[in-house]
């Protein structure tokens, strides 16, 4: 299956040999400049009220294999969700059905296909779908919320009582195109053409009615040859392939003039709808055209913009390595004229890529977890993630591969609900001490000491002290477990997949073993006064 693409135009470009698509050449003094003046210019800047409780942030990039260390393509992700929204990792299995029979998910119900595909996918404890997840293709998939005028007018009709047709949460449609797609161009096909016969209406955040929790969304898709990014609007869409160098995403359309695929009337419905100048003689943007003028784009232009520097200075000093792919899913401006935080990073003055709850509420929530995918274009390598509970600068990333065919009990815990359920009548999440999410929330909530994040500095280079050198560890591991794990699976010898599982078993215990020693640590010590 490929990509049901409209025709090519003049306005519609292909991307192939675009500078768009490079990284920045500019110096670091440079993008720094450009920081500081975006900061500046919206400092003084209110969120609407509404606006602070909407569901921004979350952070996607992918590096293809001409600038990365090893030659994989790498597709990374932070997962921000609402303060303590567990988010377990879970291994699906193959699902054999009828063509015909009907999946239900949270507000539709479509045809299911006859084969998924199995995966490993990061999901809010509630949801059917996922935030991000890589199959046993290599098929790698994270999505970001879009603020687009098609959201903003279907929030409006609803409001007046006229809310448009329930549609397919993002969330749902990354875990259906891990499912039915072999390569990224097929994911790009599911993920669209869903798009336009269902749109996306519905909520995407417990507890909270669509009105408040419904978003559009952009996606990063990408197998070991290939990726592409999707930025829709209700249900249109438009896709670019990117073909070299690095891609990064927020919570804002990316796509301007050049894309490769888009939905056949994605002009005319802009046009119609005066978003877009009829007379206009330049190219359409998409962008500009689709982007909600009434969603300030001070929360997702200087994370996009922190993501790209950091991703360019890592290019510009050579290859992108799994160590410089975990920088940027920790950064809080650190080494900017900002000389980070400026109290401490759980007490956030700016949205950050490692996100952080502000009791100031300009936050939604915290990264609830991340991921660096690995897609390996070599037949003795396996793709495989690299996934961390709970925000990234105090967790650690543990190795997982789908061809093992399960992850440790702890990391699936809370169990998966049976049926898709509609997100405003979920309960909310609780602790659950067997839970490998909850135990690195509660080591999170240790390393804080309080709401106002006392103990923060002290804490947070303690848990680096602990977690890097173990992460560092498994990382030269992993080659040789890798290989030796090929050459069984090869032959057909259920002894590759033991050996798999076995060393992220080893991992995740480790892991909970330091977790559990430094939360008893810091218990132990005297509370601030």
């Amino acid at each position: 299956m490929t990509p049901t693409f409209v025709p090519t135009a003049p306005h519609i470009r292909a991307a192939r040999g675009s500078r768009a698509l490079d990284p920045p050449t500019s110096s670091s003094f440079a993008e720094e400049k450009r920081l500081c003046s975006l900061l500046l210019s919206t400092a003084g800047a209110r969120l609407p009220t509404l606006a602070a409780k909407r569901p921004w942030s979350c952070d996607t990039f992918v590096a293809l294999p001409d600038v990365t260390a090893d030659g994989s393509m790498l597709l990374a992700k932070n997962s921000d969700r609402p303060a303590k929204e567990c988010q377990p990792l879970r291994y699906w299995p193959r699902r054999q059905s009828m063509a015909t029979s009907p999946l239900r998910l949270a507000y539709v119900e479509i045809p299911d296909v006859r084969q998924s595909w199995a995966h490993l996918g990061g999901s809010p404890y509630w949801c059917w779908g996922h935030e991000l997840g890589l199959n046993e293709l290599g098929v790698g998939i994270g999505n970001e919320a879009l603020f687009t005028r098609d959201l903003a007018e279907h929030v409006t009709q609803s409001r007046h009582g006229q809310p448009p047709p329930a549609g397919i949460l993002g969330m749902e449609l990354v875990r259906l195109g891990l499912e039915r797609a072999t390569t990224a161009q097929e994911a790009v096909s599911t993920i669209t053409e869903l798009v336009a016969a269902h749109g996306q209406w519905g909520s995407g955040v417990p507890g909270r009615p669509i009105e408040q929790g419904a978003y559009d969304n952009s996606y990063l898709v990408a197998d070991p040859r290939e990726a592409w990014v999707i930025e829709t609007s209700g249900h249109r869409w438009a896709a670019r392939a990117i073909r070299t160098g690095t891609y990064a995403i927020s919570n804002q359309p990316t796509i301007r003039i050049e894309w490769d695929g888009a939905s056949q009337d994605l002009i005319d419905h802009a046009i119609e709808a005066g978003w877009w100048p009829a007379s206009e003689n330049r190219p359409f943007d998409f962008a500009r055209a689709y982007t909600d003028p009434g969603t300030p784009l001070q929360v997702s232009h200087v994370r996009l913009q922190r993501s790209r520097h950091l991703l360019a200075d890592a290019t510009r000093h050579g290859k992108i390595t799994f160590d410089q792919a975990t920088r940027v899913l920790r950064d809080h401006y650190e080494d900017t004229f900002l000389g980070g935080p400026y109290f401490t990073a759980a007490l956030p003055d700016l949205m950050t890529l490692c996100m952080h709850d502000s009791p100031a509420g300009f936050t939604w929530g915290n990264t609830a977890s991340s991921a660096i995918m690995l897609m390996p274009d070599t037949p003795d390598q396996l793709p495989h993630l690299w996934w961390a509970a709970a925000t990234p600068c105090t967790s650690v990333y543990l190795p997982i591969f789908p061809a093992a065919a399960s992850v440790p009990n702890a990391l699936a815990l809370p169990a998966a609900t049976v049926v898709a359920e509609r997100p405003e009548d979920v309960a909310t999440a609780t602790y659950d001490a067997q839970s490998y999410w909850w135990q690195f929330q509660k080591l999170l909530d240790h390393v804080k000491g309080d709401e106002r994040a006392w103990m923060f500095n002290d804490r947070q280079p303690q848990v680096r002290q602990a977690f890097d050198p173990l992460q560092q560890r498994w990382a030269l591991e992993l080659p040789d477990i890798q290989r030796e794990a090929v050459k069984f699976i090869r032959a057909g010898n259920a002894q590759g997949r033991k050996l798999l599982t076995q060393f992220t078993e080893r991992c995740a215990r480790q892991a909970l073993e330091i977790c559990t020693n430094l939360i008893a640590e810091f218990d132990r010590k005297m509370p601030l006064a």
